[in-house]
């Protein structure tokens, strides 16, 4: 199809613009993650910092560098990398499943469940390190996810929308209140909830990170795997039925594979809010109603932006720290003030 100009227009321009949008995408994550590892809180500059990385003895025999760049700020580039991927991901496959542009990785109870977890283990089990938390919260996350697909798959309306979407906010209700409750009475739990739930990379280490790495990697390989059915879903699920898909199975799966992303992104960096809401919104944007190209570009999108948002922490007022989550919430807020606002908003959806 040509337009009035005589230039094509169409699902053709589309495409290259996933291509290029995806090969840009990428060229950033490169840089970023260079950025991330030369800037850092501490003393060590820029400068010395990309002397070790090129291969200067100097600077390689230097223990408070290398304790720098490869103890700190390595993990924590890898685990913005592997959080953003996971909850751009997560983001994409939820809003597609239930047909809503403003639904986010939050709506299942992974978070709420999370966190009751984490609660649970602060004050009855004494669990207080870095993994002990990562732990009780993928271990939360999972368990409240699989409740809600319980709930979601029995009755006649299994795996609609609407019922996942119910299960999840009652579930989440239910969660938030048991934490404030066992809250009510620990004080000292409390205090280290409150660091947990603000959300943030400081400390991670990549011993903590490198087990959740394969549920990263089956959770990814099946959204990609439901990229056909969802645009199927994104017809209608009469249409979707006459094309031989599942409408209920295929939102079961999708609610699994999200559970699994955002269940790992929340025990690694605690509740990330936005960040799975809006970078499927920057995707269809660029790519219209293609399923995977919107995967590919919502998991690059977050993972960029996920990487900024840490690397403004570390700056924003040095010495110390900001959370990574108040960084995401001052813009995203506005985003999504603006989002609900638009005439767009209704297209947004129905390109899912």
């Amino acid at each position: 199809m040509k337009s009035g100009s005589g230039r094509p227009t169409g699902p053709p321009v589309r495409g290259r613009a996933a291509v290029s949008a995806t090969a840009a995408l990428l060229v950033l994550l490169l840089v970023l993650c260079l950025l991330s590892l030369l800037i850092g809180t501490g003393s060590s500059s820029p400068a010395r910092a990309f002397a070790y990385l090129t291969g200067d003895a100097a600077a390689r025999a230097d223990p408070q560098l290398r304790l720098a760049v490869v103890d700190v700020r390595l993990p924590r580039t890898l685990a913005a990398v592997v959080v953003g991927l996971c909850l751009g991901t997560a983001g994409c496959l939820l809003q597609a499943a239930t047909r809503n542009p403003l639904a986010e990785t939050g709506l299942l109870g992974v978070n709420s469940g999370a966190a009751f977890a984490v609660v649970v283990g602060l004050t009855f089990f004494g669990a207080s390190s870095p993994t002990a938390l990562l732990v009780w919260a993928l271990a939360g996350g999972m368990a409240a996810s699989a409740v809600v697909l319980l709930l979601a798959a029995s009755g006649r309306a299994a795996g609609s929308p609407l019922r996942l979407v119910l299960a999840g906010s009652a579930l989440g209700a239910t969660f938030h209140g048991m934490t404030s409750y066992v809250l009510l009475g620990t004080q000292s739990t409390f205090d280290v909830y409150r660091y947990w739930t603000i959300g943030s990379l400081a400390g991670v280490r990549t011993s903590e990170l490198l087990p959740l790495l394969p549920l990263v990697a089956v959770g990814l390989a099946v959204a990609l795997g439901c990229a056909r059915p969802l645009a199927a879903l994104g017809l209608g699920d009469d249409s979707a039925r006459s094309l031989g898909h599942h409408p209920g199975r295929v939102r079961l799966v999708v609610a699994g594979a999200v559970s699994l992303l955002a269940g790992c992104a929340v025990a690694v960096a605690g509740p990330i809010a936005f960040l799975g809401l809006l970078a499927p919104y920057a995707a269809r944007a660029v790519v219209g109603a293609s399923m995977s190209g919107q995967l590919v570009l919502s998991a690059l999108i977050a993972a960029d932006v996920m990487i900024v948002a840490d690397l403004l922490a570390r700056v924003v007022i040095r010495p110390w720290e900001a959370p990574v989550s108040v960084l995401l919430a001052f813009v995203g807020g506005p985003l999504l003030v603006w989002i609900a606002r638009s005439s767009r908003l209704s297209t947004a959806g129905a390109a899912s």
